[in-house]
C-alpha cells in the first residue's frame, strides 16, 4: 500500500534490506529474512525478530523508497544533522507481497519516473513525489470507504474545499474527485480533479503557486486518451480555445468513463434535448451521483448488447451458467434481470446468448442444491422448453424478484395461448411454411388487429391479410432449378437447427446461427426470423388491436407528415411490381402514417419509406409496423429526427474504424468527413438504396442479427474491396462513382427470384462488362476481416463521437447566427464571436442552476438559427452591466430593465442575440441621431420614469466623451 512519505535512514540498516530493483529517484527493497533460504544467519536473525514481534509492529517484507541523487536535507532523526542525497530516503509504499510492491513500482515507473527529469530543483522532486502520494493514499481510502457504504468523511472534507475554492451554487453538485496532475507545458501541477454535474474543475497548490481550471462540459468539443514524450496514459480535454492534459491517475480507466458519461448527459441534455429522453434517475441533474452514472452506462450496454427498448431498466446482473443442450455441458457467463427481460450472455463473445422476454416464460422454480448443481434454477417456457441456470449467488432473493416482475408483466399483457397447438407448432413441417400464412411462432399465437378486440367496428380499416409480395409473384419469372435447390437446402439446415437450438425468440443463439444468416436467410423463413431476432415479436404479442386502432385514428387525417409520406410512396421501391399496384401503395401508406401518429417526435423522415417497403416485402401489415418501430427506437437509435444525430455519430465512429483498420485509405482521404457523403446513406439504408435488392436484402438479415455492427463491419469491407481504386481517385466525385459501380454489380447467386434493380444506381447500363461480386462472400469477408469489434467498443465510440457531432453542430449554429448578424451591424468579427460565446454562456447558467421558469429558455434546436438561444431580463441586465457603455453605478440595472423590455417586442420575456447585439452596436456605433433615438425610446410609457431622465441623458454624454 502507499505509505505516508516517511525519512529513513540507511546506515544502520543495510543489513536488514537487500535491493531488489532501483532506478534514478527509486529503490525497491525486500527485508532480509523474507523469500531466502535458510543458510544466513542475517536473514535468520531478522526473521525470527518479524516473527515474534506483535503484528502492529511487524515491518512490511517489501517497500519503495524515494531518493533524490544530490539533494542536501537536514535530518530530523540525525537531530538536524546536515546529510547527503544518498544518506537520508523516504519510504512511500510497502507491500506483503511481492506482487503487491511490483504494482506500485509499475505505477511510478510509467507515471512519475519520466516526469520528474523536468524539474531542476531536486527539493521540488521531492516535494512533488511526496504530494503525488499524499494524494493517491486519501484516494484511495475515499474508494475504500465507498466501497464499504460507510460514513464518507473524506468526500465530505472534498466537498467543503470544492465549494470554498470555486465558489459555486449550491446546486452544482458534486459528483467524484480524483488526485491527478495537470500539464502546463512540459511540468506537471499536481493536484486534484472535481468532477460536478456541469463542469470539470481543478485546483492545484504546488511550490506556492496556485492553479485553477473551470471547464464547462458544454464546452468539451473532445475527449480522449492519449500520451505525450514522458507518459503513456493521459487524458486530453480539448475545447474550442485550449487542450489540457491530465495524467497520473490511480485508476485512468474508471475516471474516463466517468467523464465521458457526464460530459455526454449534461451535452444531451442541454443542446440535444429535440430526442434525448434521460433515464429517470437522470431526469434530475442535481440528483446525480456517481453510482447512477455507473448504473447508467450499464443499463444503456446491456440494452444495446441484446437491443432492447429504450425504457427497459436493468435490475440485477449475476454471475452464473447456463446449461447448453447443444454442447452438453454448463457455459459460464452472466445473468441480466431487467423489467420484462432475462437474458444471457457467455463470458467468451459469441459463444452462447439467450434472451427469455417475461411474456413467454410459464415458471421460475429453485431446484434441489447439489454438489453437482449448487443453487440451480430452472426456467420453464411456452414452447415447452426449459432452461438450467446454476452457481447463482443470493439464488433466493434473485428467483423472488424475478417472480414479482413475471406476475406483472403476465398481469399487464395477458397471453393468448391455446396448448392445444403445441404439438403442431414444433413439426417441422409447420416451421417450413411461410411466416405471411401464419401468425404463431413456436406456442405463441400472435392475436392481429383485425381479429383483436376493440379494432373489429364497421370503421376498421382493412389491413392487407398477407406481405404483398405474395400477391404479385409472377409465374412467368420462376427462378432456375438450381437456385430453388439451393433455397431448399438453406431451408433444410435453418429447420435441423431449429430442432437443436429452439425455434422461438428464446432460441440460443451461437457463432452456428450467425453464419447460417450470412449465408442468406431463406424467403420463406426471412420475415419470422427478422421479427425473433428483433424481439419485434414480443412487442406484437404483446399489443393485440394496437396498429389497427393506430390507422383507425390516424385515416383521413391531413398534415406536413402525412404529405411528406404522400410525396414519398411512388418512390419507394418503383422498380418492385408490388408498389406498382395500389395494394402495395396503400399497404405502405397505412405504416407509415400509423408510425408518425405513433412516435410524433419522429414523424416520418426520408428513408422510412424505403426501409418500411423493404419489410411489407416479407412481413404482413402489422409486423411491418413493429419491425419499423424497432428500427426506429432501438436499433437505429437517433436515426430519424430534425438532425439525424444518431447517423451522424455512426457516420463519424465509421471515419475513425477506417483510420483504424484502413490506414493506406485513410491518408488518402484528405477529409474523412467527405467519406459521410458518400457512406450516409448506407447507414439510412441499410444498403437498400444503393445494391440491388435481392442482395441488400442478405445485408438487413445480418443488421437484424447483430445490429449496426454488421453494417459498420459490411462497409469496410466496401471500402477494402475497393482501396487500390479510391486510392487511385483523384476527387470525391471519382471515389463516389468508384463506390457506385461496385455496389451496382454486386449480385446474389442464390435469391430465387427474379433480379430487383437498384433504383438509385449510377451505372445501370455498363458500356464494358463489370466484374460481379457475389453479396456472400462479402459478407463473409466482412465477418473474417472486421469482425472483431465489440458491441461495448462501439457503444463507448459512440459516446466519444457524440460530443464531436454535438459541438460540430453548435459551431454550424454559431457560424449562421453570425453570418446573418454581421452585415447589419458594425461591431468588429471577432468582437462579435464574444458576444455571442457570452450570450450562449449566460443562457447556458440559467440552465444549470435555475429552476424552471414560467418561460423555460431551453435550446431547441427546431428553432431558426438566430433564436435558439434567448435570455430573459435577469441574464440581460447580467450582459447589460458587463458589455453596455451605457452603465452608472446603482442605477444600471434600472437602464437594463427598461432596455430589455424595448428590445422584446413579441412580449415572450426573452430576446435573441440579434436584437441584443443590435441594441449594442447602436450603443457604441450608432449616429448622435441614433442614439437620442434610443434614449428617447426608453423613457416614453410605459417605461417613462421622470427622475431617471437626466440620469440617462448623464450616461449618454458620458458614454459620447468617450
Amino acid at each position: 500500500m502507499w505509505l505516508k512519505p516517511e525519512e529513513v535512514l540507511l546506515k544502520n540498516a543495510l543489513k536488514l534490506w537487500v535491493t531488489q530493483k532501483s532506478s534514478c529517484y527509486f529503490i525497491l527493497q525486500r527485508r532480509r529474512g523474507h523469500g531466502e533460504g535458510g543458510g544466513r544467519l542475517t536473514g535468520r536473525l531478522v526473521g525470527a525478530l518479524d516473527a515474534v514481534l506483535d503484528s502492529n509492529a511487524r515491518v512490511a517484507p517489501f517497500r519503495i523508497l524515494l531518493q533524490v541523487p544530490g539533494s542536501q536535507v537536514y535530518s530530523p532523526i540525525a537531530c538536524g544533522e546536515l546529510l547527503s542525497g544518498s544518506d537520508v530516503y523516504w519510504a512511500i509504499a510497502t507491500g506483503a507481497t511481492l506482487e503487491e510492491i511490483s504494482q506500485h513500482w509499475d505505477w511510478l515507473e510509467q507515471n512519475l519516473l519520466h516526469t520528474l527529469s523536468v524539474f531542476d530543483n531536486k527539493e521540488d522532486i521531492a516535494s512533488f513525489v511526496k504530494g503525488k502520494v499524499k494524494a493517491l493514499i486519501a484516494e484511495e481510502t475515499s474508494s475504500r470507504l465507498a466501497e464499504q457504504e460507510e460514513d464518507p468523511e473524506k468526500f465530505r472534507e472534498a466537498l467543503v474545499k470544492f465549494e470554498a475554492r470555486f465558489n459555486f451554487p449550491e446546486a452544482e453538485k458534486l459528483i467524484t474527485y480524483y488526485s491527478c496532475c495537470c500539464w502546463k507545458g512540459r511540468v506537471p501541477r499536481q493536484g486534484w480533479l472535481y468532477l460536478s454535474i456541469n463542469h470539470l474543475c481543478f485546483y492545484s497548490f504546488f511550490l506556492g503557486k496556485e492553479l485553477k481550471l473551470v471547464i464547462p462540459w458544454v464546452d468539451i468539443q473532445k475527449l480522449e486518451k492519449t500520451s505525450n514524450v514522458f507518459l503513456t496514459a493521459t487524458i486530453r480535454i480539448t475545447t474550442h480555445k485550449k487542450e489540457r492534459d491530465f495524467s497520473m491517475f490511480l485508476n485512468l480507466e474508471e475516471v474516463f468513463k466517468i467523464m465521458e458519461q457526464l460530459a455526454d448527459v449534461t451535452l444531451r441534455r442541454l443542446l440535444d434535448n429535440e430526442g434525448f429522453d434521460l433515464d429517470p434517475g437522470l431526469q434530475e441533474p442535481s440528483q446525480i451521483t456517481k453510482k447512477d452514472l455507473k448504473a447508467r452506462a450499464q443499463n444503456e450496454f446491456f440494452r444495446a448488447f441484446f437491443r432492447l427498448p429504450r425504457q427497459e431498466k436493468l435490475h440485477a446482473v449475476v454471475d452464473c451458467s447456463l446449461w447448453t443442450p447443444f454442447s452438453r455441458c454448463h457455459t459460464v457467463g452472466q445473468m441480466f434481470a431487467s423489467d420484462s427481460y432475462i437474458c444471457f450472455a457467455s463470458k467468451e463473445d459469441g459463444c452462447c446468448n439467450v434472451i427469455l422476454p417475461l411474456r413467454e416464460v410459464v415458471s421460475i422454480e429453485k431446484m434441489e442444491d447439489t454438489s453437482l448443481l449448487p443453487n440451480p434454477i430452472i426456467i420453464s417456457i411456452r414452447s415447452k422448453m426449459a432452461f438450467q441456470f446454476i452457481e447463482l449467488k443470493d439464488r433466493d432473493s434473485l428467483v423472488e424478484s424475478l417472480l414479482v416482475r413475471l406476475k406483472q408483466v403476465h398481469a399487464d399483457h395477458p397471453v393468448h395461448y391455446d396448448t392445444s397447438q403445441d404439438d403442431d407448432m414444433m413439426s417441422p413441417a409447420f416451421h417450413s411454411t411461410s411466416v405471411c400464412s401464419d401468425h404463431k411462432f413456436g406456442n405463441l399465437e400472435m392475436v392481429s388487429s383485425q381479429n383483436s378486440e376493440g379494432s373489429g367496428t364497421e370503421k376498421s380499416p382493412r389491413l392487407h391479410p398477407e406481405a404483398v409480395r405474395a400477391v404479385f409473384q409472377q409465374s412467368a419469372s420462376q427462378s432456375p432449378d438450381s437456385r430453388m435447390s439451393r433455397e431448399q437446402i438453406k431451408t433444410s439446415l435453418w429447420n435441423d437447427h431449429f430442432v437443436e437450438y429452439g425455434r422461438t425468440v428464446c432460441m440460443f443463439r451461437t457463432e452456428k446461427i450467425r453464419k447460417l444468416v450470412a449465408m442468406g436467410i431463406p424467403e420463406s423463413l426471412r420475415g419470422r426470423l427478422w421479427l425473433l431476432f428483433s424481439d419485434a415479436v414480443t412487442d406484437l404479442a404483446s399489443h393485440p388491436g394496437y396498429y389497427g386502432h393506430l390507422v383507425e385514428e390516424s385515416m383521413g387525417k391531413c398534415c406536413l407528415v402525412t404529405e411528406e409520406i404522400e410525396r414519398d410512396l411512388h418512390r419507394s421501391l418503383p422498380e418492385h411490381p408490388a408498389f406498382q399496384n395500389e395494394t402495395g401503395i396503400a399497404a405502405l401508406r397505412r405504416v407509415l402514417t400509423a408510425y408518425a401518429h405513433r412516435n410524433p417526435k419522429i414523424g416520418y423522415c426520408q428513408s422510412m419509406n424505403i426501409l418500411t417497403s423493404v419489410l411489407l416485402l416479407y412481413t404482413r401489415e402489422e409486423e411491418a409496423f413493429w419491425l419499423l418501430v424497432a428500427l426506429c427506437e432501438r436499433m437505429l437509435p437517433d436515426y430519424f429526427n430534425l438532425r439525424v444525430i444518431g447517423a451522424q455519430v455512426d457516420q463519424s465512429v465509421f471515419e475513425e474504424l477506417t483510420r483504424e483498420h484502413l490506414p493506406e485509405l485513410a491518408e488518402h482521404l484528405n477529409d474523412p468527413s467527405a467519406l459521410a457523403s458518400i457512406s450516409l446513406s448506407w447507414f439510412l439504408t441499410l444498403f437498400l438504396s444503393i445494391m440491388p435488392l435481392e442482395s441488400a436484402v442478405n445485408v438487413v438479415d445480418c443488421f437484424f442479427y447483430d445490429g449496426i455492427k454488421a453494417i459498420f463491419q459490411l462497409g469496410l469491407a466496401v471500402l477494402d474491396a475497393n482501396t487500390e481504386d479510391l486510392c487511385s481517385s483523384k476527387d470525391d466525385g471519382q471515389a463516389l462513382m468508384i463506390l457506385s459501380r461496385f455496389l451496382d454489380h454486386i449480385k446474389n447467386e442464390d435469391s430465387p427470384g427474379p433480379p430487383v434493380g437498384s433504383h438509385h444506381a449510377f451505372f445501370s447500363d455498363d458500356q464494358e462488362p463489370y466484374p460481379v461480386t457475389d453479396i456472400a462472400d462479402l459478407i463473409r469477408d466482412s465477418y473474417e476481416k472486421f469482425g472483431d469489434q465489440s458491441v461495448e467498443q462501439i457503444e463507448h465510440m459512440r459516446c466519444r463521437h457524440r460530443i464531436r457531432v454535438l459541438q460540430g453542430h453548435e459551431e454550424t449554429t454559431k457560424q449562421n447566427v453570425l453570418r446573418v448578424v454581421t452585415p447589419e451591424v458594425s461591431i468588429l468579427p471577432e468582437d462579435l464571436e464574444e458576444l455571442y460565446d457570452l450570450f450562449k454562456r449566460e443562457h447556458m447558467l440559467s440552465c444549470y442552476w435555475e429552476q424552471p421558469r414560467p418561460v423555460a429558455p431551453r435550446h431547441d434546436p427546431s428553432r431558426p438559427y438566430t433564436e435558439q438561444y434567448r435570455i430573459d431580463a435577469q441574464q440581460f441586465a447580467h450582459l447589460f452591466q458587463l458589455v453596455s457603455p451605457w452603465t452608472c453605478g446603482a442605477h444600471t440595472e434600472i437602464l437594463a430593465g427598461r432596455t430589455f423590455r424595448l428590445l422584446d417586442d413579441n412580449m415572450d420575456h426573452l430576446i435573441e442575440f440579434k436584437a441584443f447585439v443590435s441594441c449594442l452596436d447602436t450603443m457604441y456605433n450608432g449616429e448622435m441621431s441614433e442614439k437620442i433615438k434610443l434614449l428617447y425610446r426608453l423613457h416614453i410609457p410605459p417605461v417613462h420614469l421622470e427622475k431617471y431622465k437626466s440620469f440617462a441623458w448623464h450616461c449618454f454624454v458620458k458614454s459620447t466623451c468617450r
